[in-house]
């Protein structure tokens, strides 16, 4: 981040701080009284002729219970997701977050396909929600079909498969982490 982004967020911190207030209907001086920062300074922070620190925005974060970030802001810049989709085995996986991890997420289209099935196992733990056309899914000894707005999550150490359930392209959107933390999301019996 540099400098100018840096600067556009604490300026931008009074108006946060404005909003966070006048949206829990706490005054001035109700904020003043909870954080010991006088009200002449709590009203130049919001009208930005007073510049936050740590001193200031610690005590407010507190006293409106919010996180220390709902008052700080995030940093602006392009939030889109530019990353090339990849296709493998009739397997389009295009991906929906840039940041780093163990978790990642996809917008995934499998073509129809006549491959014979193999159930596989892993550390993990995955989620999927049905866009459009039929998913089956492979789990243990059970053959599940998913159709549009349904949705399921499943330990991947349990051997699965899944693939298009029907003659046209199935579109999902699917949530995989190795370290197995679950979405709570359950498909439909």
């Amino acid at each position: 981040m540099d400098d100018e982004s840096i600067a556009a967020q604490i300026a931008g911190i009074g108006e946060r701080l404005r909003a966070l207030r006048t949206e829990r209907n706490v005054t001035l001086r109700q904020l003043s009284d909870s954080t010991g920062v006088s009200s002449s300074t709590l009203s130049r922070l919001e009208a930005g002729k007073r510049r936050a620190n740590l001193d200031l925005i610690l005590p407010i974060a507190r006293a409106l219970s919010v996180p220390l970030d709902e008052l700080i802001g995030q940093p602006t810049g392009d939030p889109r997701v530019r990353q090339t989709a990849r296709t493998v085995c009739g397997r389009t996986l295009i991906p929906l977050s840039q940041v780093p991890g163990n978790r990642r997420t996809y917008k995934m289209i499998i073509q129809p396909t006549e491959e014979t099935p193999q159930q596989r196992s892993h550390d993990g733990y995955e989620w999927m929600y049905v866009l459009s056309g039929r998913l089956r899914l492979l789990l243990g000894d059970r053959d599940i079909q998913l159709t549009t707005g349904e949705a399921a999550e499943f330990d991947t150490r349990v051997p699965h498969w899944f693939g298009c359930g029907g003659s046209m392209p199935v579109e999902l959107l699917t949530i995989f982490s190795e370290q197995g933390e679950r979405v709570h999301m359950k498909a439909k019996n």
